[in-house]
């Protein structure tokens, strides 16, 4: 469950540094009962990035098989063994 609290506790930065380590996820600050901030440790950011990254790596291949840019893998194999004679 996410953690929520309040920008007033951000005057303890010790305690929001032991919470983002402990619980590998962001922390959402608010201020006057609304969202304001995102706070996380730097692993936790990290691993946010990468799995984005990861993302955004399948959304341009699934792109590319819709569109029929990619060769089946037996084409792949034919192509090569005919450019290197084997």
């Amino acid at each position: 469950m996410p953690q929520i609290r309040p920008i007033t506790d951000l005057r303890n930065t010790t305690e929001i540094s032991e919470l983002c380590h402990s619980k590998n996820e962001p922390i959402f600050i608010t201020k006057n009962g609304y969202g304001d901030l995102v706070v996380m440790s730097i692993e936790t950011y990290e691993r946010e990035i990468a799995l984005a990254d990861v993302y955004k790596k399948l959304a341009v291949a699934e792109k590319q098989v819709q569109d029929g840019a990619l060769l089946d893998g037996q084409e792949v194999f034919a192509k090569l063994r005919k450019k290197h004679g084997r």
